[in-house]
């Protein structure tokens, strides 16, 4: 599946089975809760933070499915196109860090 065809499945199933798009300051709550969860679970899992019984069941694929479903959500109610998005934030970073990365002693 595409970026774009993710975002219009996304819309798709907000429109027909979601009602209707959050607002954008609810969604923006959301992902941040949804990125929480994703970080409690890399800080058990390869951080130094231990299990508790009720973190046993957890899911890092699932939840990062929910980090990017929320962020689409917010992509299309704002406008932006995450591909022509994700392009162009490629190529900055591209010319950016050209050298950076490999001038960076600690990651030698």
């Amino acid at each position: 599946m595409t970026i774009k065809e993710a975002q219009d499945i996304v819309d798709k199933w907000i429109n027909n089975t979601g009602v209707r798009y959050f607002n954008e300051l609810t969604n923006t709550a959301m992902l941040m809760e949804e990125v929480g969860e994703v970080a409690r679970i890399m800080a058990r899992q390869y951080g130094e933070q231990s299990f508790k019984k009720s973190d046993k069941e957890v899911n890092l694929a699932d939840e990062m499915a929910d980090v990017l479903f929320v962020l689409i959500c917010l992509a299309n109610q704002t406008g932006i196109d995450l591909t022509d998005a994700l392009q162009k934030n490629l190529e900055k970073k591209s010319i950016r860090d050209a050298d950076r990365h490999k001038n960076n002693e600690k990651l030698l």
